[in-house]
């Protein structure tokens, strides 16, 4: 029975709850208070607020409040001097590197290297949540994206919304046929986030208002870059605005049908990269598609150049002016 009454008064000693106020400041009147008047506010007996009457079992005692403060002061301030002592053997501790600190350019601190997953999201956090302007994020497609990232992705980036800061997010054309990510646009999109989406992205990229940015170091993602050097972020800028300018807005449907030729702008993207030499996986990696999928794309795009072998595709490719139409689309 204590504990189902304890359950109705989750507070602190620093909000002790209205009828706890009123018993106690009763008991502090008459000297003493009955046992049964407190059954109300059980906290006054759980702070030590009210100790039992030595006289009579069915009483109880208030403590004078300087007591009870006093005891509750007690180990705070102790707290805080052990902290201050704290404070001051660390900062005896770094005082010999002080100098050797101040001989440093700025230029040494613009660019830090994150490793580690718990790492990277702390930095990201507190570049979003100093974010007041604008942030801008190319987001390669990834088979990685579980309801865990949208959700730790919702909670970065809704804040930011919330404080009118604009949100530019490039995604590949690939990101239209995944449920998560239109599950995750569809709840942040509005005038102050757009969302576009293009062939092919570089890497990863997050700029928050001009000054900070973050880059994959790694391909696992578990070491980025953090840059903050205004010519470096500068020039990051410069290439997102080259990719949002060519870009697809989300919402202008599919970007895959088939011209008067019978390739889409897929293919065609597929059809340049074999050209250039690349392999399969490669291709996929850089378009954001599972090998599949690619492998699919450039069977049909044998199928509509008549190509019997891999060497014939890329002499028909050559042959027939794909790569001067996607050159002039671009």
């Amino acid at each position: 029975m204590a504990n189902q009454t304890k359950a109705t008064h989750p507070h602190a000693v620093t909000e002790l709850c209205e009828e706890g106020n009123r018993l106690y400041a009763n008991a502090l009147r008459a000297g003493r208070i009955a046992r049964t008047d407190v059954m109300s506010a059980p906290c006054l007996v759980e702070f030590a607020l009210l100790h039992p009457d030595p006289d009579d079992e069915d009483w109880l005692r208030p403590v004078p409040p300087t007591v009870a403060l006093a005891e509750r002061l007690n180990p705070i301030e102790r707290d805080i001097a052990e902290r201050r002592q704290l404070s001051i053997k660390i900062a005896d501790a770094f005082e010999p590197f002080m100098a050797l600190g101040a001989q440093l350019t700025t230029t040494d601190h613009s660019i830090t290297v994150l490793e580690g997953g718990d790492r990277i999201n702390a930095a990201l956090n507190l570049a979003t949540a100093q974010c007041h302007a604008e942030m801008l994020t190319i987001q390669p497609s990834d088979d990685r994206f579980s309801e865990r990232s949208l959700t730790q992705g919702l909670e970065r980036d809704r804040p930011l919304i919330e404080r009118g800061v604009r949100i530019r997010t490039l995604y590949q054309h690939t990101a239209r046929y995944s449920p998560q990510k239109l599950a995750y646009v569809a709840q942040l999109a509005n005038s102050k986030a757009e969302y576009r989406t293009i062939d092919e992205v570089v890497e990863r990229l997050i700029v928050c208002d001009e000054t900070v940015a973050f880059i994959p170091a790694r391909d696992d993602q578990q070491v980025a870059l953090e840059l903050r050097h205004p010519g470096l972020v500068r020039y990051l800028v410069k290439v997102f605005e080259f990719m949002w300018s060519r870009s697809v807005p989300l919402s202008a449907g599919a970007p895959y049908g088939p011209a008067a030729d019978g390739i889409t702008d897929i293919q065609y993207s597929i059809a340049k990269l074999l050209v250039e030499g690349h392999v399969d996986e490669a291709i996929a990696r850089r378009l954001g598609m599972n090998v599949r999928t690619c492998r699919a794309h450039i069977a049909k795009l044998a199928a509509t150049l008549g190509s019997g072998s891999r060497a014939q595709l890329g002499f028909l490719i050559a042959q027939s002016g794909i790569l001067e139409r996607a050159g002039a689309a671009q």
